[in-house]
């Protein structure tokens, strides 16, 4: 082989010699493809699993004014008296219970009446020898009138002396002062009888005005009074009776907005109990005074219609309605969704809609609470369906499924 074949076989490439990939890169090749597809994988399914959540509808507005402040307070009743009796008794007999409706001048309970009964007795036993008493003085006052005529009659013509005149002339005066004792205390007698009657008659105790019995407070057997005595055995009362006709409500107004409302001003009310149903109700009058400590003014207000659901002393939130036309247009068409739907994004107010299964992040506009709700100004439309309930990171068009 000549020189110059010697250089070109050095020149030539030995495929043959080259070294293969290493087994341990193959693998870690393969492992991260693996894991890629694992991501790949896990990211589809978190894309289409549906997260449970409850939902609520956004609805129209029930009026076209807004609320320009929101208070709360009490059902209070006008017409509400505990009935004690007006002395002091063992009770007899109870007539009335717990939610039983009585009328005006209906027995609710009896005393025992032994001992008035026994003083009217008395009483008239007394009246009766006063009476007799009368009977006798009149008789012995006549007889000593015409024994003084007479005596007037012997002094003129001598027969008598002056001392026998005086003598009748005193005894007339006597029996003419008996006959005004016994009149007296015939008269004293009847008052007793009187009395004695009365006494009787408030062993009756009586509904002063028709209502409904909220409380029973006395028992048989229980000695009651009118003012509390024998260290707490003795009861004051023997039930309460609330007139249902006088229903209304009774809340504390901070004096710093006081001047927002005025009488026959409209008024939504939500009952605590009954927290989707709207009431609709006035201002009656605003307290003229001031709670110092609590700087607040005291508003009465009164339903629209009584409703056997509304009871004395429930919870109660009212919304003072505005009802300026202009700024009814101003603030156009409201919608209304629960406060637990509103979420805080940031500076931003947002709700999330469901919409075809999955979540639609939306900013709004929130304007004045109503109970348990709050006006929606932009944003939302009413129909709309938005979570009420559901994981604080909910992402935008994440897949949602309604929970029952």
């Amino acid at each position: 082989m000549s020189e110059k074949e010697t250089d070109l076989a050095s020149l030539r490439i030995d495929r043959e010699a080259q070294p293969r990939p290493s087994r341990r890169r193959a693998v870690l090749v393969a492992g991260a493809v693996l894991v890629v597809l694992c991501l790949a994988a896990l990211s589809i399914f978190c894309g289409t699993r549906a997260v449970a959540v409850e939902v609520t509808t956004v609805r129209a507005a029930d009026s076209a004014s807004g609320a320009v402040l929101n208070a709360s307070g009490y059902v209070t009743a006008r017409r509400k008296a505990t009935v004690a009796a007006k002395i002091t008794g063992r009770v007899s007999d109870i007539r009335v219970e717990e939610g039983m409706p009585v009328k005006e001048g209906q027995i609710l309970a009896l005393l025992d009446d032994s001992e008035w009964t026994a003083q009217i007795e008395v009483s008239q036993a007394e009246h009766n020898v006063a009476i007799r008493s009368i009977s006798e003085a009149e008789f012995s006052l006549q007889e000593a009138e015409k024994n003084l005529g007479r005596a007037r009659e012997l002094k003129e013509q001598g027969l008598v002396t002056a001392q026998d005149l005086d003598r009748a002339e005193t005894n007339g005066e006597v029996w003419r002062a008996r006959l005004a004792v016994a009149r007296e205390q015939a008269e004293a007698a009847a008052r007793r009888i009187v009395q004695a009657q009365r006494n009787l008659d408030n062993c009756t105790v009586r509904a002063p005005f028709s209502g409904v019995a909220v409380s029973k407070d006395a028992q048989i057997g229980e000695i009651v009074s009118p003012m509390s005595a024998g260290g707490g055995f003795t009861r004051t009362g023997i039930s309460t009776i609330v007139d249902m006709t006088s229903l209304e409500i009774e809340v504390d107004v901070n004096e710093a907005y006081i001047a927002r409302v005025q009488p026959s001003q409209p008024v939504e009310a939500t009952l605590d109990a009954y927290p989707d149903w709207r009431i609709p109700a006035h201002v009656i009058t605003t307290i003229p005074s001031a709670d110092r400590q609590k700087a607040t003014v005291r508003v009465r207000i009164a339903f629209e219609k009584l409703d056997p659901r509304i009871l004395p002393d429930m919870g109660v939130k009212v919304a003072f309605l505005d009802t300026a036309a202009d700024r009814n247009a101003a603030a156009g068409p409201r919608v209304l969704v629960a406060k637990e739907a509103l979420r805080v994004d940031g500076i931003k107010t947002i709700a999330l809609v469901v919409k075809d299964g999955r979540v639609e992040r939306r900013a709004v506009t929130a304007g004045a609470g109503t109970g348990s709700d709050v006006a929606i100004l932009a944003g939302l439309s009413a129909g709309e369906t938005v979570v009420l309930k559901g994981p604080a990171d909910l992402a935008d068009g994440q897949r949602v499924r309604v929970q029952q």
